[in-house]
């Protein structure tokens, strides 16, 4: 099992900047790509960005590119998301997830899910 936590969503202007952490722990960290998801109210969840087990390899949706970032500190068995020049169109749910091994981009791949966190940007 791997439990994973979600912080640092908040409300925030246009504009603004969040970084969320995630914080994993109960198996090997390194050995589980990693990817950041979010949720709009009566949207699909889809995929924001995700990342490798060792950090090399990167994915963003289109609509994030360019303006967020993701990361992962190994030693730390924690991923960010580092969000800049936030859309009122990126507030949703944030949910951290992990698959192990591969870097997935569909949800149904993931094994592994936190409960979430708020991000509300207002316009």
């Amino acid at each position: 099992q791997v439990q994973l936590v979600e912080s640092g969503g908040e409300l925030v202007q246009a504009g603004g900047s969040l970084r969320l952490s995630c914080a994993a722990s109960g198996r090997t960290f390194s050995d589980y790509a990693m990817a950041w998801f979010r949720q709009a109210p009566g949207k699909e969840r889809e995929l924001a960005a995700a990342i490798s087990r060792s950090g090399s390899s990167t994915y963003y949706v289109d609509s994030v590119e360019g303006r967020f970032t993701i990361s992962r500190d190994n030693a730390k068995n924690t991923v960010y998301l580092q969000m800049n020049s936030l859309k009122p169109e990126d507030t949703a749910v944030y949910y951290c997830a992990a698959n192990k091994f591969i870097m997935a981009r569909r949800a149904r791949e993931y094994e592994y899910w936190g409960q979430g966190t708020q991000v509300t940007v207002s316009s």
